[in-house]
């Protein structure tokens, strides 16, 4: 079997060369990365809070809501695959700035929206500039940084992206509140703004790795079928499960998306390359962070809606609400990568983070709409985040070790793509099993205003019951899946197949 480049180049006696310097504006360089990364995933949930003011203001109906937030996270996810195959072939540099001007033009798009139709297709169009930019900014980390400070760099990256969504239902909190739902949209401009200078003053230009060559049977078969996927799903909680507009759109994904990796194997200049998901340990970190995504964008926006509905919160204080949960996160991804973890090998940090969020979503199904929020909330959003924290630093450093530079953009825009497609299908599921719950429940009895308020919650616990489930089997197939002995931060050093030697154990 091939085996991945570990960094290291010999000259012609054999001699190993000594590795390029350090970029002396590094730092710099992920401060700028990070923002993106954080205005990129807050997109994903900052108009979450404002939703109930968008509805009122543009007047749709409870049935289309979702679609304000499903358009985004549906776009981002089925181009992410061709957006990192451009950045490969185009320049990364290039794919980054195009890729920030053009969200900062489809925010202010959505926010001067004066229709529904308009404010859903100014997110699609920001999900589309998203799978652009973001594989474009993974890739530059995974360029820039080596070694040990390769660690400290994801960790700062995976406390950004895996708290973006909690610090998006802050920011969109505050701006909802005392400003209007329309600056949820506008502040992208300003993000964009400082993302934009700083990039243009501190990326280098880079020359293409290869002549540009766009797998395009395979980008119409991928974007096709991971957009059945979703549209199936979500026509399920409209429709139901017998609906051909839902199993109808799911078997037709699921073909399209089996072609696609049939044409994957056999393309001459393929858009994803199968050598990247075939790794064992690559993939098992493409499987955590998918995992991950289907998790915590339903949790994420059902937490969000029982804050607001059941307990009446306001849009700030339910931001505010969110601040455990978005701490804990930040501790652990960033201790994931310096002294607090590092002792843990992947297989440790993956799994227990599985377990962790787990034991999160357990206790969110006894919530109740009265208990003290510091008794009742608490406990699992500190579990949660602690656990989705551990999960994403080390998973996305694993699922970006080792790639080829030629593929450093499309295997950048696998980690991501798995992360929102697994987003995009958790919001549609969880709102599909939230109001099959929600309708069954008072089945049989008066509709009043008690029963239906206990019909939502039992909703709420159901999307949380199965989160817990599906973290569960998160850990079962990591634990099974990655080697005992596999270091995360030695991990980019290691030999397809090989674990890394000296390597720390479980």
């Amino acid at each position: 079997m091939a085996t991945e480049p570990t960094g290291e180049t010999r000259t012609g006696r054999g001699q190993p060369e000594s590795a390029p310097p350090p970029d002396p504006r590094r730092w710099k360089i992920l401060a700028v990365i990070g923002l993106t990364q954080l205005m990129v995933v807050l997109d994903a949930t900052i108009v979450n809070i404002a939703l109930p003011s968008a509805q009122a203001d543009l007047g749709f109906s409870d049935s289309r809501r979702q679609w304000v937030v499903t358009s985004y996270a549906m776009a981002f996810g089925t181009l992410l695959l061709l957006g990192g195959r451009v950045a490969d072939l185009f320049g990364r540099r290039r794919a980054f700035l195009i890729g920030q001007i053009g969200f900062a033009a489809a925010s202010a798009l959505g926010g001067a929206a004066a229709t529904f139709e308009i404010l859903v297709t100014a997110r699609a169009l920001q999900g589309m500039c998203a799978a652009l930019l973001a594989p474009a900014a993974l890739a530059l980390l995974t360029t820039t940084f080596a070694g040990p400070e390769r660690g400290r760099a994801f960790g700062v990256f995976g406390a950004l992206a895996a708290s973006g969504g909690a610090v998006g239902l802050l920011l969109g909190g505050l701006l909802t509140e005392h400003l209007s739902w329309r600056s949820t949209l506008y502040v992208n401009v300003l993000f964009a703004a400082v993302a934009v200078t700083g990039g243009a003053l501190l990326l280098r230009r880079q020359r293409p790795t290869a002549p540009p060559r766009l797998d395009l049977p395979g980008t119409a078969l991928a974007s096709s079928g991971l957009f059945c996927v979703v549209y199936g799903l979500a026509e399920a909680g409209v429709h139901g499960w017998t609906s051909p507009d839902s199993w109808g759109f799911l078997a037709a994904g699921a073909v399209l998306i089996a072609a696609f990796v049939w044409w994957q194997s056999r393309a001459r200049h393929p858009l994803l390359p199968l050598r990247i998901v075939l790794d064992r340990v690559r993939g098992t970190a493409l499987v955590a962070v998918f995992i991950t995504g289907l998790g915590m964008f339903g949790v994420f926006l059902f937490l969000a809606y029982y804050l607001q509905h059941t307990r009446g919160y306001g849009p700030a204080r339910t931001g505010l609400a969110f601040m455990p949960m978005s701490g804990c996160i930040v501790i652990s991804a960033i201790g994931s990568g310096t002294g607090l973890f590092r002792g843990l090998g992947a297989r440790a940090r993956v799994t227990g983070g599985m377990l962790l969020a787990a034991v999160g979503m357990a206790w969110m199904t006894g919530l109740s709409p009265d208990r003290p929020y510091v008794l009742d909330i608490v406990p699992g959003q500190v579990a949660t985040g602690l656990g989705m924290g551990l999960i994403t630093a080390a998973a996305m450093n694993l699922g970006t070790a080792g790639i080829d530079p030629r593929d450093a953009g499309v295997g950048s825009a696998t980690v991501n793509a798995m992360r929102q497609v697994g987003g995009s299908v958790g919001t549609a599921l969880m709102s599909t099993l939230a109001a099959g719950s929600a309708a069954a429940h008072p089945a049989g009895r008066r509709p009043a205003p008690d029963v239906v308020a206990r019909a939502v919650l039992e909703g709420y616990h159901t999307v949380f019951a199965a989160a817990a489930g599906i973290f569960v089997a998160g850990a079962v197939l990591t634990f099974l899946m990655l080697p005992g002995g596999l270091s995360v931060e030695r991990a980019h050093g290691a030999h397809r197949g090989r674990r890394p030697s000296g390597a720390a154990r479980d």
